[in-house]
């Protein structure tokens, strides 16, 4: 008969229950420091760019297209969900934590025994018995240590929720870079083709020139020399196009082939950013609440730790029906239980629950230090973005009086050298500044979209 005495294991751990050892996370209120990005554009409200989708931000059919198609068939998305799938197992293993553990058996045991002993006589040397029981096996929460488990694992698996969405926002931040880079490549190269065509036809005219006395060999050279610089221009953007096409492939998980496209030109850029409060990083940056995902879990391993220094309080037992003759196994008589309840103090073990607790303290903090390392490199990310938006916006403005300077430059010095004043070197200097500064006009358009892109995903936008 089931000892009374028993009963009472139930009640003396909800008694204990209240005593846990595990503490509860609290989140810091010194984590973000509000310092505004180092920057003047001081937020008025709480509306970020990250608040917007992705396709609000960027408007470029073509660019929409490439985007969806990577998100579905980029090979780092697809490598991120399975450590999702992975993390659910383990998260759905933590609920089931606090229920007992019950295993049934089944078997037939024989056992040749010696008839001179005291019960190989009695059996005639052999005994067969049959068996079918079940067991279970139960641990009282007592100190927390089952509820921090459950609760490291849910870190775990919103950790790796968290790190598919980081994936996903840097993805849509590289592919809008990369094609943000090829209609820079292509109205570069578009610029070339035209200067080559006006250098070749500048050739023919230098040489006419010569025949008329107006210019020397050397300034015929010279036009030459130009429209080879010129087409090796050409040579090293065709190259950079190729390059950044076989990147962007691989971005959307394709061999690599042709990208469709549109134009620098008809790009829409925000006339002002909105880039919220610094503390917005913690619900938008998936990295960052990833990284305190990870701090979670080892906060709560450092409970579990602490836990295993204490008692263990276990309630086992095993059920089920014996006997030596099959055709008598199903009868009540072979009906056998046993009930086992134990109180278990770890005393020696080789220092082993220590060192675990120790090390646990250590791994909590450098996942402290990792989370406010990602804190601290987003406000970069974020400060760097709107700065070099910023610059690349001031330097355009530069740049188009620096353009209009050179062309001006141009006409002026093929008039004087048309009425044989000026010197045939003004021209081509002239002109070549024209070129530089055309090229560095597009490198600087393209600055402003690339940092755009850069400020989008470091404020955490990309992923909702």
């Amino acid at each position: 008969m089931l000892n009374k005495s028993l009963l009472y294991i139930p009640f003396l751990s909800l008694l204990l229950s209240s005593c846990f050892v595990a503490k509860d996370y609290e989140q810091s209120d010194k984590v973000v420091e509000e310092v505004y990005y180092r920057t003047d554009l001081l937020p008025e409200d709480s509306i970020s760019m990250a608040d917007y989708s992705w396709r609000e931000v960027f408007s470029d059919p073509n660019l929409v297209r490439h985007i969806e198609a990577g998100l579905e068939a980029n090979l780092d998305i697809r490598m991120a969900l399975q450590n999702i799938l992975a993390a659910q197992s383990y998260y759905k293993q933590g609920k089931w934590g606090q229920l007992p553990t019950l295993s049934g058996t089944g078997k037939v045991t024989h056992q040749e025994l010696s008839k001179n002993s005291q019960f190989g006589a009695f059996f005639d040397g052999g005994i067969t018995q049959y068996e079918v029981s079940a067991g279970f096996s139960w641990e009282a929460d007592i100190w927390g240590k089952i509820r921090s488990q459950r609760r490291a694992f849910e870190a775990s698996y919103l950790q790796s929720i968290a790190a598919h969405q980081a994936v996903k926002t840097r993805l849509i931040n590289d592919i809008a870079n990369l094609y943000f880079r090829l209609l820079a490549l292509d109205q570069q190269l578009e610029l070339t083709n035209e200067t080559i065509k006006n250098r070749e036809q500048a050739l023919e005219t230098t040489a006419s020139l010569k025949i008329a006395g107006i210019v020397t060999e050397v300034g015929v050279k010279q036009t030459e020399a130009q429209l080879y610089t010129a087409k090796a221009l050409k040579v090293d953007l065709q190259r950079d196009l190729h390059l950044a096409e076989n990147t962007l492939s691989i971005l959307l998980g394709k061999s690599p082939e042709d990208i469709s496209r549109g134009d620098l030109d008809d790009q829409q850029l925000p006339e002002a950013l909105s880039i919220g409060f610094p503390v917005q990083l913690l619900r938008n940056r998936p990295d960052v609440f990833a990284s305190e995902y990870g701090l979670i879990n080892a906060f709560e391993m450092s409970n579990v730790a602490k836990t295993n220094l204490y008692p263990s309080l276990t309630i086992s037992g095993t059920g089920g029906i014996q006997g030596l003759e099959l055709d008598q196994l199903f009868s009540l008589n072979s009906v056998f239980a046993n009930v086992i309840g134990g109180l278990t103090q770890p005393i020696l073990n080789g220092r082993r629950l220590k060192t675990q607790f120790e090390v646990s303290l250590t791994q909590q903090e450098q996942a402290y230090l990792n989370f406010r390392k990602t804190i601290l490199t987003a406000e970069k990310e974020v400060s760097d973005a709107i700065y070099n938006f910023d610059s690349a916006k001031e330097k355009e403005a530069l740049v188009r009086k620096e353009l209009d300077a050179n062309r001006v430059a141009i006409e002026y010095s093929e008039e004087l050298l048309d009425n044989g004043i000026g010197n045939y070197l003004e021209v081509i200097t002239a002109r070549e500044n024209a070129l530089n500064s055309e090229i560095k006009l597009i490198n600087t358009r393209y600055a402003q979209m690339e940092a755009l892109t850069n400020l989008y995903r470091a404020l955490g936008g990309g992923w909702q």
